[in-house]
């Protein structure tokens, strides 16, 4: 069993940081071969722990930027007497905005990849683990599974309802009726795409996810997606220790946008050695209870 030099603290015989502290952990041979080192304050660690340099959200952010390029220079041109769309005020209009909203995007961006980083650093983090390919394999089916009923259920209400309001139209309207028996038919095969591609989709993408697990009070990184509940008006509303579908930590946060209050639940698998009832704790001191009325909840992998 190892213990936190500076603290004191348990710890997991892989933990490389304190989950309480921050303290670098040090091996027993490196402890042999050289003096042990002033203990290091949690926010002062710079340096990525080994393996995460991978990890970031750049790519989005300057994608965004060179989006926000090309519609600043389309916004300017209807202005320009030499232009072949000199004139075209309709295309300023619609450049302006979308350069207002990929510069949003950029700037979202931006300050989740600073976030982020403060996990890869050390900085916020407080426990961090890899799952092994069986965790993930079971991990990825389960939102599969989860995904694929989920969208049949709608495939299967949408078709209905559907069915019923085309078929009004189909019975009582002699004009357009093969029109509309057509947009029927191209309406539930475009649903049937969603509801049978994109599980598939999603399926894969998690599988090149990287098995990394960055927890921290208010962000969290799951084998390559990014959540943090830190923004306006949204926070942590339900956190527990979960043995199914498999063990980990069943986590829900809730967020507003222009469609009012959402929430989004999200099921972390971990690994044996991690102490879930440390972490659980630390992060509820870190995220005041909230209140207000319940939101509607989105499940997420």
């Amino acid at each position: 069993m190892k213990y936190c030099a500076n603290c004191g603290v348990k710890l997991g015989e892989r933990a490389k940081f304190c989950q309480k502290c921050g303290t670098q952990v040090v091996s027993s041979e490196e402890t042999e071969a050289t003096p042990i080192k002033q203990s290091v304050p949690k926010n002062s660690i710079k340096e990525k722990p080994a393996g995460f340099e991978d990890i970031n959200q750049q790519p989005i952010m300057k994608k965004s930027l060179i989006t926000a390029g090309v519609f600043g220079v389309l916004m300017i041109l209807p202005f320009m007497e030499w232009s072949p769309v000199a004139g075209f005020w309709a295309l300023s209009m619609i450049s302006l905005l979308f350069f207002l909203t990929s510069l949003v995007v950029a700037w979202m961006f931006q300050a989740r990849s600073e976030k982020l980083e403060t996990l890869i650093s050390g900085e916020n983090l407080l426990a961090e683990w890899r799952l092994t390919p069986q965790q993930k394999e079971a991990y990825i089916n389960y939102f599969y599974q989860e995904e694929k009923g989920r969208n049949m259920a709608i495939l299967v209400v949408i078709s209905v309802i559907a069915v019923i309001v085309f078929g009004i139209f189909i019975l009582f309207i002699d004009e357009g009726q093969l029109a509309m028996i057509g947009v029927l038919v191209g309406l539930i095969l475009f649903l049937s795409f969603f509801a049978f591609v994109m599980p598939i989709y999603y399926r894969s993408s998690n599988r090149k996810g990287d098995g990394r697990i960055l927890i921290g009070a208010k962000y969290a990184y799951i084998n390559g997606y990014f959540h943090n509940w830190d923004f306006l008006l949204s926070g942590l509303s339900k956190i527990k220790i979960i043995k199914e579908p498999f063990y980990g930590i069943y986590l829900v946060y809730y967020y507003t946008d222009s469609t009012l209050e959402h929430s989004e639940e999200i099921y972390i698998p971990a690994n044996d050695d991690v102490d879930l009832e440390d972490l659980i704790s630390k992060m509820k001191e870190s995220n005041p209870k909230r209140s207000g009325r319940k939101a509607k909840k989105k499940k997420r992998g």
